[in-house]
């Protein structure tokens, strides 16, 4: 049977250039870019709280670091190094092989170098950090939100989210549906490049793991600010589109997570300046709001009038 050591060697152990010293010692070794601060983020992701114990490896690899990559592009930092800590039931060599191959795919995609990490024996569950670099003082962050910024969301949202629910057994979707939700689900595109188009341009932002309603809120309580949303305005995934009469769905739009998408807020005179940003990087931008004085998160509906939303967003500690 395969030690720890053996795993790594021969699934997680490849050349780092990015580092002076990748994986092999007792911790790796990294020289930051002169003028850059070094942005640093983690993630856990445990079976049958973040995914099914039986969800395909390779998908899961790329998961894995995609939603890292994510909290790279909420901060305008470009990604470069990455740990990847492992706890498996058991040593499934096959199992190994396929996560890998999704994790290196996506790791070499946006030059990142895995440097280190750990394997054990338990539940399955795996932890990344990644560093990443961004110029000092162009970091983008939650707390620079300003009363008069438009808000802007990228891509389409609830996807994921109906994806899932078509998993659970709560909705039947037809074959092309559930292809389209669960590519989002499985295989979220981090939207880095659009974080980097966006230094100097964007005031805050927040990539959107948990709802659209609970990360706002995130850079509402942080900036001291409030906002309104209008639900008319929102990227709706088209699989999601008829069926926003259905309370479900609207959940799954405002409140459903797994999006991966960047919220961001910036002033009206940079609105032309947000768009070039989501050309340049291939994804579409929509304007979905404001930042006002007013404490608290307001979503008005298409005659303009506030809803009542009960679920504001993910609760990795529910039920």
């Amino acid at each position: 049977m395969a030690s720890e050591f053996d795993l790594i060697a021969r699934y997680f152990t490849r050349p780092a250039p990015g580092a002076v010293l990748g994986v092999g010692d007792d911790a790796a070794l990294l020289t930051v870019s002169d003028g850059m601060s070094l942005a640093i983020s983690s993630d856990m992701l445990v079976a049958g709280r973040h995914f099914f114990a039986d969800a395909d490896p390779c998908f899961l690899g790329h998961k894995t670091l995609a939603v890292n990559l994510s909290d790279m592009a909420a901060m305008g930092a470009r990604p470069r190094w990455a740990t990847l800590a492992l706890a498996l039931p058991d040593v499934d060599e096959t199992w190994l092989a396929a996560f890998s191959a999704g994790f290196f795919a996506l790791a070499e995609r946006f030059d990142v170098d895995l440097v280190g990490g750990d394997t054990t024996c338990g539940p399955l569950n795996m932890a990344v950090s990644i560093l990443g670099e961004v110029p000092r003082a162009q970091a983008l962050r939650r707390d620079t939100a300003k009363v008069g910024d438009d808000i802007w969301v990228s891509g389409e949202l609830g996807g994921a989210a109906w994806g899932l629910k078509h998993l659970l057994g709560e909705i039947v979707l037809d074959a092309d549906e559930v292809r389209a939700c669960l590519t989002r689900l499985h295989t979220p595109e981090p939207r880095v490049a659009l974080g980097l188009a966006l230094r100097g341009v964007a005031h805050a932002a927040i990539d959107l793991s948990d709802g659209l309603l609970a990360d706002l809120g995130h850079i509402l309580t942080r900036s001291g600010v409030g906002a309104e949303i209008f639900l008319a305005d929102l990227p709706v995934h088209p699989a999601l589109g008829a069926h926003l009469h259905d309370p479900l769905a609207r959940r799954c739009l405002l409140a459903g997570g797994d999006d991966y998408e960047l919220c961001l807020t910036a002033p009206p005179q940079h609105a032309d300046a947000v768009c070039a940003a989501a050309a340049c990087a291939g994804v579409s931008v929509r304007r979905i709001g404001l930042i006002c004085a007013q404490a608290g998160l307001r979503v008005r509906d298409v005659q303009g009038q506030p809803l009542n939303i009960e679920v504001q967003g993910y609760d990795h500690f529910a039920a």
